[in-house]
């Protein structure tokens, strides 16, 4: 029976891959992503990488259009000059949003 839930669930729950590029490191950047993401209501994570952000977010496909458009402005304190989107299949069921080091 829980089977046939979780399969359910990972059917209608959609995920996205993002890749953010241009002044979003040391501003605080990933902090503003974990709380948007939290008012919004979808799951996942976020971390720097050498010289991008990177993020994983889960939910339903409105919330995550939601997030990606208020990326694409960013905080005041950033600058994303190019986001790289990649819809996926989840793998897995996230919990909450964390900053992954």
């Amino acid at each position: 029976m829980f089977k046939n839930y979780d399969l359910k669930i990972k059917n209608l729950l959609k995920q996205v891959h993002l890749f953010m590029k241009g002044d979003v490191i040391g501003v605080g950047f990933r902090m503003w992503i974990k709380m948007q993401a939290e008012i919004i209501g979808i799951k996942g994570w976020v971390r720097n990488k050498e010289n991008h952000v990177e993020a994983v977010v889960q939910g339903e496909e409105g919330k995550i259009n939601t997030i990606i458009n208020l990326i694409k402005r960013g905080p005041p304190t950033s600058h994303v000059k190019n986001i790289e989107i990649s819809w996926e299949i989840p793998k897995e069921v996230f919990e909450t949003f964390k900053i992954r080091r």
